[in-house]
């Protein structure tokens, strides 16, 4: 791990590196200090708009016909156990699982034809529209987050543009919270725990005394002939003071502590515990949707987590139950907490997973996986909420209507955090123009 002396171990003499203050200039992103200063730029052009994403990835392939579009028409064996309710828009019913949302419906939107599915276990086309294969010579395709840092970089210099909430899981893909693909480590996400958390802490060094290691940053000759070279040095200089900014300021850290945060409303958010049907997955951590909130009040532009573990190739009933009361505790909450703030119309909220469930309940009690079609539900973002678009037929097979291809949903959030996904491609390594998406955003949402 990254220390603010560089790393662990060394002796109180040992010289510290150009590398290592870059690094810490850096923040610990995984990017250096020219990078960050290049992001900040970005954020000095890109104005104090603030538009925000909250990508909620349920992990393993979450069963549309037992949560968004449940199927009372067909046989039992595909039907299921549960039974639909009616929800605060008339005409549009979901699982019984789901009572705060329903409530909440009229500010919801609900996607039943999600498509363009790869089938893979992972979080890649929910971060980026794209298969993981894509340009993976390069990297791969940048997710949505990362492309949020390039172009419009922090709202604040002292707060990340991109968190990653993810909870380590033992499937990693599962736990993606978004790569920067082509565009570089420079422009990942922050996760707070671990590694990037302890390089936010000034452990015993004052501002002063960091502000003694900008000095000596700033005394590296070499440093200075190397960039000369390509004429930057006059941008350095007011971008890494910036950078350093990062360091000096608490906002990120107090956003992250949900002891500053009203008891009654971590109790409305509730905890997600006990966690059950975790196995491999993510837990139903509900509190990530609290930080989420608290993030993009202090300034996130994009924040990501993993809720759950969906892969229900047994007990499929019982883990819907479970998951999905918890789910609807916290992202009803979500939804009117940001509503009450003021704060929804520029948050957008998308749950949804990597691919939907088999029509059939196998033989222990279980769906499996079927990449066909899926479904995903929206929230905020000032979008004309309170519908249903597309229809997957009686057994819920496939799109009937309306098909969505996941690159429609991502292209809908670039679009709702003010990023035209057909304008200007952005560069990859080899200097070639990449479109972000090549699907228009979903026309009846906006």
């Amino acid at each position: 791990m990254l220390s603010i002396f560089g790393k662990p171990g060394r002796g109180a003499g040992s010289a510290v590196s150009r590398r290592n203050f870059l690094r810490i200039g850096a923040l610990g992103f995984g990017a250096s200090a020219i990078g960050l200063a290049d992001v900040l730029r970005a954020e000095q052009s890109a104005g104090k708009s603030h538009k925000s994403v909250i990508n909620i990835f349920l992990g393993g392939g979450p069963p549309h016909q037992d949560m968004w579009d449940l199927k009372m028409d067909a046989p039992a064996e595909i039907r299921g156990e549960f039974r639909p309710i009616e929800t605060r828009v008339p005409g549009i019913q979901i699982c019984e699982v789901f009572p705060q949302l329903a409530n909440v419906m009229d500010r919801c939107s609900i996607l039943r034809s999600v498509v363009g599915s790869v089938g893979q276990h992972d979080a890649w086309q929910c971060q980026t529209g794209w298969p993981a294969r894509e340009l993976q010579f390069l990297g791969g395709r940048p997710s949505l987050g990362a492309v949020t840092v390039k172009v419009q970089g922090p709202v604040d210099p002292s707060v990340p543009a991109f968190v990653g909430l993810a909870d380590k899981t033992s499937h990693a893909p599962w736990s993606d919270p978004g790569s920067p693909g082509f565009l570089g480590p420079a422009f990942g996400c922050f996760k707070p725990d671990g590694e990037g958390l302890a390089d936010m802490k000034l452990s015993g060094i004052t501002p002063g005394r960091l502000n003694d290691r900008r000095a000596l940053l700033a005394s590296f000759d070499q440093l200075k002939r190397e960039v000369d070279a390509s004429g930057l040095m006059d941008g350095v200089d007011v971008f890494t003071q910036q950078a350093f900014n990062v360091l000096t300021s608490s906002r990120l850290l107090e956003a992250l502590d949900l002891t500053r945060e009203d008891p009654r409303v971590i109790e409305r958010y509730g905890s997600g515990k006990p966690f059950q049907f975790q196995y491999d997955g993510a837990p139903t951590n509900n509190e990530h949707l609290l930080l989420a909130r608290r993030l993009v009040e202090a300034g996130v532009r994009c924040v990501t987590l993993s809720y759950g573990r969906w892969d229900s190739h047994s007990k499929n009933f019982d883990l819907v139950r479970d998951h999905g009361g918890k789910l609807d505790q916290c992202l009803s909450a979500l939804i009117e907490d940001l509503d009450e703030r003021g704060m929804l119309d520029d948050v957008t909220i998308v749950a949804w997973g990597e691919f939907g469930r088999t029509p059939l309940v196998n033989n222990a009690g279980g769906r499996d996986h079927w990449p066909k079609v899926s479904a995903a539900l929206l929230a905020g973002g000032g979008m004309r909420n309170g519908q249903v678009i597309g229809a997957t037929n009686r057994l819920g097979e496939f799109a009937e209507s309306r098909p969505i291809h996941f690159q429609e949903v991502i292209a809908t959030l670039y679009h709702n955090l003010g990023i035209d996904p057909n304008s200007k491609p952005i560069m990859d390594q080899a200097g070639r123009p990449q479109r972000l998406v090549e699907k228009d955003p979903i026309r009846e949402l906006l």
